[in-house]
């Protein structure tokens, strides 16, 4: 039975975004906005859609964890052997998506990727709970798998590793997204929202209001 999903719509009336509020950086904005979804009880807070785009220029998103906002740059972490991490590999663009449904907010990144250095890396993999430092190693992301066989060799090593410390396998390790341009998004009565987009101008950032 077909779903009809016309009907579907929220009235957003909460307090939008105005210029002579907005600080100069945009990252400052965003800290505060996911300071607020997390003082609100969002769930996963930190979870963004992710968006790459390899060489045959197929876009493909997924939904990853941000694990971290330093020097400007949003920090995130997978198997460099995965479908994300290939396509960083022949192009290293991406774009990312938080969606806080709850607050009527939504900002979209879009910027270069470089990996993190080793050192980075192996400081966020040590403070991963043991198991997730077990499916880093055994998990083939985005290779076909036999759900079974994945088990079995979890366990297994899981059990072989249990007195040792595990270290970061060359194949997993972080990234961080650069921006280049991030705009915000507010919900506003009768479809009029708020968006603001702040692109970067040398050092610093420029921004401009956008029509809804």
């Amino acid at each position: 039975m077909k779903k009809d999903l016309r009907g579907f719509r929220q009235e957003y009336s909460m307090e939008g975004l105005e210029e002579s509020k907005l600080p100069g950086d945009p990252v400052s904005l965003f800290n505060s906005w996911l300071d607020d979804a997390i003082q609100n009880g969002v769930p996963e807070p930190n979870a963004m859609t992710l968006a790459t785009a390899g060489s045959d220029c197929r876009p493909n998103a997924r939904v990853v964890l941000l694990k971290e906002v330093s020097g400007g740059c949003f920090h995130f972490y997978t198997n460099y052997q995965s479908k994300k991490g290939v396509e960083l590999d022949q192009n290293p663009f991406a774009s990312a998506v938080f969606l806080w449904l709850e607050l009527h907010r939504q900002v979209r990144i879009t910027g270069s990727v470089k990996k993190l250095s080793p050192s980075v890396s192996d400081e966020y993999f040590k403070e991963r709970p043991r198991g997730s430092q077990v499916g880093a190693l055994v998990s083939p992301q985005s290779m076909p798998v036999d759900r079974a066989e994945l088990e079995e060799r979890f366990n297994t090593e899981y059990e072989k590793l249990k007195d040792k410390e595990i270290k970061r396998p060359e194949h997993w390790g972080g990234y961080m997204l650069i921006p280049d341009s991030i705009e915000f998004w507010h919900g506003r009565h009768s479809r009029l929202h708020d968006r603001i987009l702040y692109k970067k101008a040398g050092s610093g950032w420029e921004y401009e209001r956008l029509a809804p």
